[in-house]
Order: structure tokens, then C-alpha cells, then sequence
């Protein structure tokens, strides 16, 4: 994703974005959590893009691509014909933190307006001017080379309905990853969230958990 970035959306973009600040640069990184966005570092003038390990991993399976922006950017905003498949929630991914970096230098991102009509119309000319699909192309052919399995087949999201059914008040559950994983009970089954009921350092707390993030314990 970071060379998919580099070679496809940056390296045509940055003669642009150096006519707005001329000592522009981009680095790219892997983090090893879920964290996934653009930041500007003013005092380097460097733009850096961070993709999440685990929100690569997230977007690998329905039930936990579902939760994210980019699911439903791709099927409210018909990127990639609304399809959603691993290839193509990643290359959106790449598309979507870009708009934020072209959104960034056309000073069009504030405190308080980040996914504003700016960045949408960005996002809209990547995909519509064939960046996107040429994103797409360049993930597949890489992951292809190296042996890694990036499926492109469309898959279709859970039913929200049956979800719910799995969840009644009182099952012990637990959500988080690691050392951020909490363990509970279920004290009230609303419609997208559970309320789960963790006890933590002899404190009483309540937390509203996606159905999406949602495990059995016990």
C-alpha cells in the first residue's frame, strides 16, 4: 500500500502540491495497530501517511470491514461500482488517506471540517480520473509477484438482523485486541451497539461496543 501510494498517487500529484509548498515530501509507514490517517508536520513540511496492521486485517473478512469509512464510502458513493472486496477496500484506503493529503494542500482542512466537501471532491477525482483503478491494478499485480493473497472477490456484509440475534442481555463478552482487550457482560442489546458493563479497578463502567467488535467470553 505504501509503494501503491508512492508510485501511483504521489509521484504524479507532487509536482502540484510542491506549487503549493515547494519543500513538500511524503513518507509512508506501517503501524502496528488499527490507526490509519494523514498528518502534516509543519516544522519538516513533510506530509506522512500511516496504514494500520490491524485495519489491513480488519477489511480482510465482512465482519469487521463493515465498521469502517471506506465500507461505506464504496457502497454510498459507488467507488468501484459499490463492490466491496479486500482488493478493493485497500485500494480506496491508499485513495482516501491521499484526498486528505491533496485536501491538506489546497488549504481546505480544518479543526472541526475534516470530511468536507473539499475532500470529497478530491476523493471523487481520484477515482473518476482512473487513479483509483490504477491503485487497484498496482496492489493486485504487487501482492500477485509476492506470493501474497489479496482476493479481489466481492463479498457481501453481514445481515444486521442475525447479528443481533446473537446477543441477548446477560453473556459475558470481551472486545478490544492485546492489552486494550476488556471483558464484560451485556446489559442492553440496542440497535448497532451493544451497552457492555465492564468492572475495572473496582470501577463500574459502561461502554457502547459495535456489534462488529463484539466476541464470547467464558
Amino acid at each position: 500500500m505504501c509503494q501503491a501510494t508512492r508510485n501511483v498517487l504521489w509521484d504524479p500529484a507532487q509536482d502540484w502540491v510542491r506549487q503549493q509548498n515547494s519543500s513538500a515530501s511524503l513518507a509512508l509507514r506501517v503501524g502496528a495497530g488499527q490507526a490509519t490517517y494523514h498528518r502534516y508536520d509543519p516544522r519538516r513540511k513533510q506530509h506522512l501517511i500511516n496504514y494500520g496492521a490491524r485495519m489491513i486485517a480488519a477489511k480482510h473478512q465482512p465482519e469487521t470491514a463493515q465498521g469502517w469509512l471506506s465500507t461505506r464510502e464504496i457502497r454510498g458513493r459507488g467507488y468501484f461500482g459499490g463492490e466491496l472486496s479486500v482488493l478493493n477496500l485497500l485500494a480506496h484506503t491508499c485513495c482516501h488517506e491521499f484526498a486528505h493529503l491533496l485536501q491538506h494542500s489546497a488549504g481546505q482542512r480544518h479543526y472541526g471540517s475534516v470530511h468536507n466537501r473539499h475532500f470529497y471532491e478530491a476523493l471523487d477525482e481520484l477515482h473518476g480520473s482512473g487513479a483509483a483503478d490504477a491503485t487497484r491494478h498496482y496492489l493486485s499485480e504487487q501482492a500477485d509477484s509476492a506470493g501474497i493473497e489479496l482476493p479481489g472477490t466481492v463479498f457481501e456484509l453481514p445481515n444486521p438482523a442475525h447479528q443481533l440475534r446473537q446477543w441477548q442481555v446477560g453473556d459475558p463478552v470481551c472486545f478490544g485486541e492485546g492489552t486494550h482487550q476488556k471483558q464484560g457482560k451485556v446489559i442492553r442489546v440496542n440497535r448497532k451497539t451493544c451497552t457492555v458493563a465492564v468492572t475495572r479497578q473496582a470501577r463500574n463502567l459502561r461502554y457502547r461496543v459495535p456489534l462488529t467488535l463484539l466476541r464470547h467470553s467464558g
